[in-house]
């Protein structure tokens, strides 16, 4: 995949990744889903996203099963810590066990999944040490609006923060009011969960927009594809759609190639405008 976000650090990732929610938690769709991600993988959606929380490991274990006999240097492996795991208590022991489910020896990217009691202070403090023993290479956090991102520029360390990844997609723009210009201005790349609108009522009528009928007509795509070009336009977004089915993960693929013009990006805003006012984050 040549379109690529760069990381502040300077390493590069694919802009569209394979997410995991929702997979592995079936033993009759394991198979189809390990044909899923390892097609991603070989049509170069090296990054792969999951949690602890995800099926109470068992993405975690999905993506270690797919990635066995793999060059492990190819891949870049993110999980997320649940908050109440997030600190000097439990947050070693939940990394190791996501290490040992996903077969690797350190994760690319460590995620804060959302934020909870446990001090950011701390929080950060913790995955400086599990950089320092070589089992994260970096650390990021989700769901974080624009002053859980202030607060944590605030603490020791804090400016260390990879990622935030969020909620987003065509109909849930809330982010561009501030916390994505907030991100712009601090270098912090986005990655984008639900880029699809996946979850039930988000989608919103996307799929049956005559707008996005026509700019997928325009471009020979989905609507599918689509929604992920608008997603990943800026360059600095790395979106990280979920499927269990081998084709929708090619589908997923082929919108890497699909740019948006300037006529059809204002025909979206027009269709989907951003908001004019602060819009709370979509959490799902």
């Amino acid at each position: 995949m040549e379109r690529q976000v760069c990381l502040s650090d300077g390493r590069k990732v694919p802009c569209i990744g394979q997410g995991t929610w929702f997979l592995g938690e079936h033993r009759d769709r394991f198979i189809r889903e390990q044909e899923a991600l390892t097609a991603g993988i070989d049509a170069g959606m090296t990054l792969l996203d999951t949690a602890e929380m995800y099926g109470n490991g068992k993405a975690e274990a999905l993506i270690g099963r797919t990635i066995k006999g793999m060059d492990r240097s190819r891949l870049f492996l993110v999980s997320k810590v649940y908050p109440h795991n997030a600190g000097r208590k439990n947050i070693f022991k939940s990394c190791m066990a996501s290490l040992e489910r996903m077969g690797t020896d350190y994760l690319d990217l460590y995620l804060l999944h959302w934020r909870g009691g446990i001090p950011l202070s701390e929080t950060v403090a913790c995955m400086e040490q599990l950089k320092k023993e070589g089992k994260i290479c970096r650390w990021g956090v989700s769901n974080f609006d624009t002053d859980d991102m202030e607060e944590l520029w605030s603490v020791p360390n804090g400016k260390n923060c990879a990622v935030n990844q969020v909620l987003y997609h065509v109909a849930s723009r809330g982010i561009e009011y501030d916390l994505l210009p907030w991100m712009r201005d601090h270098k912090v790349p986005l990655m984008a969960y639900c880029p699809l609108a996946q979850a039930g009522n988000l989608r919103r009528g996307l799929y049956g927009s005559p707008v996005l009928k026509e700019i997928a007509d325009n471009h020979k795509a989905t609507i599918s594809q689509v929604l992920l070009a608008f997603a990943v336009r800026d360059g600095s977004t790395i979106a990280i759609p979920r499927t269990g089915r081998k084709e929708h993960t090619l589908e997923n693929r082929a919108a890497a190639e699909v740019v948006l013009t300037g006529e059809e990006l204002d025909m979206i805003d027009k269709e989907f405008p951003a908001p004019s006012r602060k819009v709370y984050l979509d959490i799902v």
